[in-house]
Formats: structure tokens, C-alpha cells, sequence
């Protein structure tokens, strides 16, 4: 079910991961961002923009994580753009035999049936430095950086006021590293670039998770910010997703084990 969050901006939100499907309204049909995740869902959010009558004009995925570069036909032939890292990572990803395999043993297993690979990963990179996707509707203003993963890009609708955040800027999950010589460096950096963005916008649209106003993005920015420099300095962190997480996330410990476990074995540049 489609739920409007600003002007011209509206959420389809997946129950497992609740990974928000982004839809921005344009001219001649629809920007359509990180789609997902079973054949039915996005089948279902298919029907609905045939409903509003608005075809997807254009595809973006925020970072080549499995669940941010799905697609369904029903949603046409419309070009999928990512970051030219974003493309580089599923470009190799797809060139080796036997990848859906691999990408199918990594899923879910409550929905890993359900997920269809037909169309995955098939992202055009924009030109490196691209700062726009090219499309006819509001400016979408790509916002680069290297944090949770190679070629994340949040995207900044400036006529709307609302950032998509990408897997940044959670009230469920915390901060996931990427496999860096200097994770949590790279971290705290997209953080700050993030950070200069608030300032111009009145909703965040996290990857997973609850939309927010401006201020809770400024708040999710420090709570991340804490999250990752206790990481850094070998610290509990004080942080509700990891001591209280919500009911069905208490996988995200794990998680934070994991990195806790990864930065004392391998370290962490400063």
C-alpha cells in the first residue's frame, strides 16, 4: 500500500525488512526507488501506480545490496540507474557463473522463494561524479559517499524537501559497516555528508524503518554518530537497537557482534 509522506512523494513499505520503496511523482510518470522485496509486493505496488495511473519512467537504487536492486516486469523497461560503483559491484557480481545461487542462499529464508532474480541487478552506472538522475520530474540530487556499502547514494529531492537516505539513518538497524581498510572513517564521513543535507529537508526516508521529520534525522545522525565512535573506542554502546531492539529485530545484536568482533580482530583506522 502506497502511503504519501511529502508532496509528490509517497512509501511502499515491505513488512519483513520493512525496506521503504520509494515513488516520486514527475511529469510523464514516476521515479521509482529501491523496490521490493517478494514478487507479490511488488507486483501489488505495481497495480497501485497502474491505478494512479503513473507509469515508472525511471528506476534508481541507492547501493547494490541484494534488496535494493530488485525489479519486476510489471514495472516495464524503464532505465535503472545507480552509482557508477553501485553498477561496477553488480556488473562483477553478475558475471560469474552460478550467481543467483549464491544470491538466493543469502536471502531471507521466510521469503527466499519469493524473491524473483530475473531483472536483479540490472543498474546502469550514472557518469562517475553525476550529481542528478536524469529524468523529467524534480530535480533528484544524488548524494555520494562511501559508508554502508560501495556506491551508496542517498538522494535529495529538494523541491519536496525529503532525503532518501538509503541504508543510513535507522531507527531499527544500526550503522552496517562496509568491509573497508577504514570502516568506520568512512562511516562517520558519510555521516557528515549526510548531515549537510538535513538542514534542506523536512522528511528522511531511511532504507529500512520508520519515515522521520528533520528533526528526527538530525537526532538519528548523532545516535549513529555515538553508535559508531563506541565502536571505534571499543565502548558498549548506549543505543536502543542494540539493548531493546523492537520485536523481530533482535537479530540486529547479532550484528552488532559481529562488527564488535570484525574491528577488535582486523582493527580499525582512526
Amino acid at each position: 500500500m502506497l502511503r504519501r509522506v511529502a508532496e509528490g512523494v509517497l512509501v511502499h513499505q515491505s513488512p519483513l525488512l520493512r525496506n521503504n520503496a520509494v515513488v516520486v511523482h514527475g511529469e510523464a510518470g514516476v521515479l521509482l526507488v529501491d523496490p521490493g522485496l517478494t514478487r507479490d509486493e511488488m507486483a501489488c505496488l505495481a497495480g497501485d501506480l497502474r491505478a494512479l495511473g503513473r507509469p515508472v519512467v525511471v528506476g534508481f537504487s541507492t547501493h547494490p545490496d541484494w534488496d535494493h536492486v530488485l525489479w519486476h516486469a510489471d514495472f516495464g523497461d524503464a532505465p535503472r540507474y545507480g552509482t557508477a560503483g553501485c553498477a561496477d559491484v553488480l556488473r562483477e557480481l553478475r558475471s560469474h557463473r552460478g550467481w543467483q545461487t549464491g544470491v538466493a542462499q543469502g536471502l531471507p529464508p521466510e521469503i527466499a522463494h519469493q524473491v524473483p532474480l530475473e531483472l536483479f541487478g540490472l543498474v546502469t552506472g550514472l557518469p562517475p561524479g553525476a550529481t542528478q538522475i536524469p529524468w523529467d520530474g524534480p530535480a533528484a540530487r544524488v548524494v555520494e559517499h562511501r559508508a554502508h556499502a560501495r556506491g551508496h547514494a542517498a538522494l535529495v529531492i529538494s523541491e519536496h524537501r525529503v532525503l532518501v537516505a538509503g541504508d543510513m539513518l535507522s531507527d531499527v538497524l544500526v550503522p552496517m559497516l562496509d568491509d573497508t581498510t577504514d570502516p568506520v572513517g568512512d562511516y562517520l564521513e558519510g555521516l557528515r555528508v549526510l548531515e549537510d543535507t538535513v538542514d534542506d529537508v523536512d522528511v528522511v526516508i531511511p532504507g529500512h524503518g520508520s519515515v522521520g521529520t528533520a528533526d528526527q534525522a538530525r537526532a538519528r545522525v548523532g545516535q549513529d554518530r555515538a553508535y559508531v565512535l563506541a565502536l571505534r573506542e571499543g565502548r558498549v554502546p548506549r543505543d536502543p537497537r542494540v539493548e531493546s531492539p523492537s520485536t523481530g529485530w533482535e537479530w540486529v545484536s547479532g550484528v552488532h557482534d559481529a562488527q564488535v568482533q570484525r574491528l577488535a580482530a582486523g582493527g580499525a583506522a582512526t
